[in-house]
């Protein structure tokens, strides 16, 4: 069978598909700086309402909600977190990115190392193993999605995306800033995150994470893990 009869059939037996609902693509905004500013004023007012539907969304997928008052409070709870698990090894964003400086935990028995800003391969490579080995990665999240539940990771320097891939379990840290409520807000801010070549992200990927990774094979057997974590935390922090 040539590529284009395989093409074919396809298109053929989509036409015969009813549509449950009319699908269209999403209007750029025309100026996205200021569609995003609007979206921002209007989660500030609405963040508490979102973070409500995030926690039922988050758990109803699997995953495991913390809070606490202000970053002082993040430290002891990875520690929590990482006891647990029975870790013995950490891999997180440089402090630049996730906001906080995790070195600290090396006196409480984890091996921590951090994600390198330096584009260097060798660099690269060394974080990748270092995230294999651990059992704990934790990151922050640039957009928290509130009707699905999702952490949304924007992938650069300092915050490799492996983070948040190869390790057990996965911690993500936000505050209300994070917070959306719908997927096409996300699309608003991402297009004005790209107006300005300077601002835009450095990395290749924007990671949608709603959950533990799932695989089911042909009879429908669950799994856990097999492409990414099979425990996810999220710490919402208190203090803006």
């Amino acid at each position: 069978m040539t590529r284009a009869t395989f093409l074919e059939r396809i298109r053929k037996e989509v036409a015969r598909a009813p549509v449950a609902a009319g699908v269209s693509t999403a209007p750029r905004p025309p100026h996205p700086e200021a569609a995003a500013e609007a979206v921002r004023r209007q989660m500030a007012e609405r963040w508490r309402e979102a973070l409500d539907s995030f926690v039922r969304e988050f758990e109803r997928v699997g995953g495991i909600f913390h809070r606490v008052a202000d970053l002082a409070g993040v430290r002891p709870k990875i520690l929590e977190i990482a006891r647990g698990h029975e870790a013995t090894a950490l891999v997180a964003w440089d402090p630049a990115s996730l906001g906080l400086d995790l070195a600290s935990l090396a006196s409480d028995g984890l091996a921590v190392t951090t994600a390198t800003s330096d584009p260097d391969g060798d660099a690269r490579r060394r974080h990748r193993e270092d995230s294999a080995r651990a059992q704990i990665g934790v990151t922050g999240a640039d957009f928290v999605l509130a009707e699905t539940g999702t952490l949304i990771l924007l992938s650069g320097r300092g915050r490799s995306r492996v983070t948040s891939l190869l390790p057990d379990t996965h911690v993500a840290v936000f505050d209300r800033s994070r917070l959306v409520e719908s997927l096409a807000q996300v699309g608003v801010l991402l297009e004005a995150l790209h107006v300005d070549p300077a601002r835009s992200m450095s990395g290749a990927m924007i990671n949608f994470i709603t959950g533990p990774s799932r695989t089911a094979d042909i009879e429908l057997t669950l799994t856990r893990g097999v492409h990414g974590p099979k425990t996810v935390h999220a710490i919402f922090v208190e203090a803006p």
